[in-house]
């Protein structure tokens, strides 16, 4: 392996803990229990992190969480922006998850068909 090889690698992991640790303005939050893989939340997790990544959007940050109690309503995701109400989202395929960071994180419109509840 070339030490250019070792670089990339290295920049492209620092850019993931980004995305999972770094601050934020939409923090993205994947339920990872075991019915959330079970329904593939694991895909779901990476079509964030991929999209968020190609679209360069320095002020997400995607996390997970363990069991929701919404087995029927699997993979769920939460997103929390500031100073809005948190959207879940239920039964997330990962063309949802592509969908909700073009549409709800990029243009500010939760994606109805997918929203399972609003809090404030």
């Amino acid at each position: 392996m070339k030490l250019e090889d070792l670089r990339k690698i290295r920049e492209r992991a620092a850019k993931e803990l980004t995305l999972r640790t770094g601050k934020a303005r939409v923090k993205v939050i994947v339920g990872m229990g075991t019915s959330g893989i079970a329904a593939g939340a694991r895909d779901v997790l990476a079509a964030f992190l991929d999209e968020i990544g190609k679209r360069d959007l320095s002020e997400v940050i995607v996390t997970q969480s363990g069991e929701r109690g919404l087995a029927s309503a699997e993979p769920v995701v939460e997103v929390h922006e500031e100073g809005k109400p948190t959207v879940v989202y239920g039964n997330v395929t990962p063309e949802a998850a592509r969908r909700i960071v073009a549409e709800h994180i990029v243009n500010g419109n939760p994606v109805a068909e997918y929203v399972i509840e609003v809090r404030e």
